[in-house]
């Protein structure tokens, strides 16, 4: 019973419909054969009665004159012409005198003259039974249980005074033949509906169990990652089933939702806090950085001119340098005074990249789509161009491709810079805009960071995506409204 309870409803319903149909056909051929069988019966005590009747009419001149081998005639004449196999002919038939003994049969051997019937055939006394019950002399037909033979009883009457009772006794097997021939008929027909409708109820019971089955399939997947709309697949109606499928898709949709403001509220309180840190970092080394850097100034124009010294000291000076251009990426600051961004403005920072492609022999699609000055501070703007189109073609192979976009769009400006370099894996995407993580032996790993930094301070978002053969970085700037 537990594998039935478990099985899938795709089975289920459909093996409980066909059930339904096998159960419905038996009940319809079962009531018909049952009808049948009480319509052959009732046109047996129907045509027997008759005949019953015109023997009981017949009979009560011999009992008046107490002629027995008239009576004896009388009863066997009827039967004498049919045939064995005739369900209207009577195996056995009896008259009984008043008192309930035999007056004569067609079987005088086992029922003698003047003999109780009910000593040597009990259902005789339960048709004796019947015989005291009848009113107004009519004829009527037993069925005893455990009888073989249904018995039809018509009384012998004369002047009102009952003379005796005429029994014949018709074998219930006799008419079975016909029974079974029409049992078999309907057996027939039953198997040529219950052909017909089992495939008609499979598939209409597949089709009704499929959105639930596809819904089921579809909850499964729900775990450890939700599933993105192409992977649900469910049938969205005005059933009860619809409108759940109908919620689920929603409750999908609010999940994911959910799901990537979480992620983006973890990544911006980590960057927010890196940020933090790296700022306190930047400004305890800048000072006595500074300090140094001004250290190496005097001695040169104050020292002893030591070509080893001052080449010692070059080399100094530029580490600290480097030291200090990094330590100033960390401290991104976007409230400064720059002037608004103008076409000009962003068709520099192509210029200025144009080497770096030309190095690299990358087909550059360039697309400056920034019409007059947009209330956007250029210097940070530009350094966002900058960051990603040098990481665009430091990604790509030797003649790959880059391209960049820059439009005003719905009252933002939208940066889009793709190449077809090596794609991004999953794993890294997380961890993109994190300062020093950079997936190349050169570089620090600051730029996306600070172009992140810069992105959020001009309250605009940034979004990456990779895929083999297309990696591409979006960036979106709200433009502030003119005063």
């Amino acid at each position: 019973m537990r594998v039935l309870r478990d099985l899938s409803f795709r089975y289920k319903i459909p093996l409980r419909g066909s059930l339904l149909v096998v159960i419905t056909a038996v009940l319809v051929t079962g009531s018909l054969m049952y009808r049948e069988y009480q319509d052959l019966r009732a046109d047996l005590v129907s045509t027997s009665a008759s005949l019953g009747r015109v023997l009981a009419k017949t009979l009560v001149t011999p009992l008046v004159h107490d002629d027995v081998w008239r009576a004896y005639e009388i009863i066997n004449s009827p039967f004498a012409a049919t045939g064995d196999g005739n369900p209207q002919r009577a195996e056995l038939v009896m008259v009984l005198n008043r008192r309930g003994h035999v007056y004569v049969t067609t079987h005088p051997a086992d029922y003698p003259m003047l003999v109780d019937p009910a000593r040597i055939n009990p259902h005789f006394l339960r048709l004796q039974e019947s015989i005291t019950h009848y009113k107004d002399f009519e004829t009527g037909a037993v069925e005893i249980q455990d009888s073989d033979k249904i018995y039809v009883l018509t009384p012998v009457v004369s002047d009102g005074v009952l003379l005796g009772t005429l029994v014949m006794g018709y074998s219930k097997s006799a008419f079975l033949p016909r029974f079974y021939n029409l049992a078999k008929s309907g057996a027939l027909v039953t198997l040529l509906v219950i052909a017909v409708l089992l495939p008609a109820s499979w598939y209409w019971a597949q089709r009704f169990a499929r959105p639930l089955v596809d819904l089921a399939n579809t909850m499964g997947k729900v775990g450890a990652r939700i599933p993105e709309d192409g992977e649900v697949v469910v049938e969205e109606s005005r059933d009860e089933i619809g409108r759940l499928a109908t919620a689920f898709r929603a409750m999908l949709h609010e999940l994911r939702e959910k799901q990537s403001l979480e992620k983006e509220v973890i990544l911006s309180e980590r960057l927010a806090a890196i940020g933090r840190l790296s700022a306190a970092i930047a400004h305890e080394i800048n000072n006595p950085l500074g300090g140094m850097l001004n250290a190496i100034s005097t001695y040169r124009r104050h020292g002893a001119d030591d070509p080893l010294a001052n080449r010692t000291f070059s080399l100094i000076e530029r580490g600290l340098v480097q030291i200090k251009d990094t330590v100033s990426a960390l401290l991104v600051e976007a409230r400064f005074r720059s002037h608004p961004l103008t076409r000009q403005d962003v068709e520099d920072t192509h210029t200025l990249v144009q080497p770096d492609a030309q190095g690299k022999g990358a087909r550059f699609d360039w697309t400056n789509g920034v019409d007059g000055t947009l209330p956007l501070p250029s210097t940070l703007v530009r350094q966002i161009l900058i960051n990603l189109m040098l990481n665009a073609i430091e990604a790509i192979d030797p003649g790959g491709h880059v391209s960049a976009r820059v439009v005003r769009e719905d009252g933002s400006l939208r940066i889009t810079v793709t190449n077809d370099g090596a794609f991004i894996a999953q794993e890294r995407m997380e961890y993109l805009f994190e300062p020093f993580v950079s997936g190349r032996e050169t570089g620090h790993g600051l730029g996306l960071w600070v172009t992140y930094q810069i992105v959020r301070q001009l309250g605009g978002e940034i979004a990456a995506s990779s895929e083999p053969g297309e990696t591409r970085f979006t960036v979106v700037l709200p433009i502030p409204e003119q005063t």
